[in-house]
């Protein structure tokens, strides 16, 4: 199967997922290091990139070492939205995605996210409007629907589809659900069914079984793994070698390769962002690379406390000495 996003060459079946306050330069850097063969940028508001707030600007900032990579917008104003993608272009993004999906209350309440998908013929006028500025892929980024009595990830994404956009991502759950399970991967299988460009299934994609699983039944052409990579970007690397050789024995780094990645992780935070801030974001980073190992309880405890590098350092040295 051809492995492209419009004109995006793509080297796997396996992408990051966009995570507010976690998939930062340095988070993409590391994953796409890792064999994630596309990753996206946090959300950026296209209401802030019409004030030129500088943060926004900042979340935009793409790197070589992380190529491809989109940024994603999200609003609810198709005029704004493409203003904000023509914004986006001085990075140079690969692709530009429409968060139409994000279930927070500060977003969605607001009208944007996945509240876009109570008013499908907005969710086409946006994708319309930033398809028609922008000189690169635009993908959409959805959910199976609003609630249980409002399930039109179908309309949506054909909607969309029909509007110009170059793939859908759809995870399998409403906004109700949250993160909550069951995900319905049937949904997802339908909505392969119902469009002709690429669709890349996401929700609860945890290890490389599930993914190759989910492939399986869905029909989907990608996997976007979000929440299970953290500490863990070792699971892009594991789904690629899965994906091509299922009977191949899966590699698991050792507690000491672990937190040599986790220190790598953070200091490249550190060079972007300085010791200050990059400590802060790190602490429920640094609390994902102690899941499942000995006295995980007590480090992640102290995890939440670590302010400088020498903090982190420290707090390494007795996680391999417990």
């Amino acid at each position: 199967m051809s492995l492209k996003i419009g004109n995006v060459a793509l080297r796997s079946r396996v992408l990051l997922a966009p995570m507010a306050g976690i998939s930062d330069r340095a988070y993409r850097e590391l994953c796409v290091s890792f064999g994630a063969a596309m990753c996206v940028s946090e959300m950026v508001s296209s209401k802030a990139l019409s004030f030129k707030d500088k943060k926004s600007e900042e979340l935009m900032k793409l790197s070589c070492d992380e190529r491809p990579c989109g940024v994603q917008i999200f609003g609810d104003d198709p005029d704004t939205m493409a203003r904000a993608a023509l914004s986006a272009m001085k990075n140079e993004p690969d692709i530009i995605d429409i968060n139409m999906g994000c279930p927070a209350p500060k977003i969605s309440g607001s009208g944007s996210g996945c509240a876009l998908m109570k008013d499908p013929e907005l969710c086409g006028r946006i994708v319309n409007a930033v398809v028609g500025v922008s000189p690169v892929p635009v993908t959409v980024k959805i959910r199976k629907g609003w609630d249980d009595q409002s399930v039109n990830c179908l309309r949506v994404a054909e909607i969309c589809e029909q509007a110009g956009a170059s793939a859908v991502t759809i995870h399998g759950r409403t906004r109700q659900q949250f993160y909550k399970p069951p995900v319905d991967y049937e949904i997802i299988r339908e909505l392969k069914q119902t469009v002709g460009i690429p669709v890349i299934a996401n929700g609860d994609i945890d290890s490389a079984q599930k993914a190759k699983h989910v492939l399986d039944i869905t029909g989907a052409d990608f996997v976007m793994v979000g929440r299970a990579s953290l500490g863990n970007p070792w699971i892009f690397s594991q789904i690629n070698s899965y994906l091509e050789a299922p009977e191949k024995p899966l590699y698991y780094p050792t507690l000491e390769e672990k937190l040599g990645v986790m220190c790598s992780h953070i200091e490249k935070m550190v060079q972007y962002k300085g010791e200050y801030i990059a400590l802060r974001q790190a602490r429920k980073l640094v609390m994902g690379y102690f899941k499942g190992i000995r006295g995980a309880a007590s480090l992640r405890n102290e995890a939440g406390r670590i302010s400088t590098l020498d903090d982190l350092y420290a707090l390494k040295n007795k996680a391999l000495n417990i």
